[in-house]
């Protein structure tokens, strides 16, 4: 909501989402416009190596966890792998060395999908690897959910 109070209400969260989903439309129609051009197998390595360095050994962490705690180090492999900055930097590189191709926009299509479908942003250490409700959070967020100001009966009319 603000630097302060550092939360997302439903509906600001379904704002939030629906920037990205403008922005992966945005980069598929793109994708799609220029297919004839995309070099299939940089796409679909640059599309899928987020996930396979930054999601998959902390899901798999996770699963095998009996008590579901794991290492920090899953959280900085995602948090690293899905950052805009990362990326950026990975497309300026590549850009750098081979010049720029359409096959690059497999990685916005990607952080956009993830953040406009799945609602998947960066993680913190204090909540789950995997998205389960954290009792604390779901309080707050039915006080902050609660109307603030309750509908006041109206008087009658004469």
């Amino acid at each position: 909501m603000d630097h302060i109070n550092r939360f997302e209400s439903r509906t600001t969260l379904l704002l939030l989402r629906a920037e990205y989903g403008v922005a992966l439309v945005l980069s598929s129609v793109l994708f799609l416009m220029h297919i004839g051009e995309v070099r299939w197998i940089p796409a679909v390595l640059l599309f899928a190596y987020i996930d396979v360095i930054g999601y998959l050994p902390g899901a798999i962490a996770y699963r095998r966890s009996p008590d579901k705690k794991i290492s920090k180090v899953y959280y900085v492999l995602y948090n690293v792998m899905h950052s805009m900055i990362s990326q950026a930097v990975v497309l300026g590189v590549w850009i750098a060395v081979w010049g720029f191709e359409w096959a690059l926009l497999a990685v916005p299509i990607h952080l956009c999908g993830d953040r406009a479908i799945f609602g998947n942003f960066l993680k913190s250490f204090r909540v789950p690897f995997e998205p389960a409700p954290v009792p604390g959070f779901a309080t707050f967020d039915q006080n902050v959910d609660k109307p603030r100001h309750p509908r006041q009966p109206q008087p009658e009319r004469i």
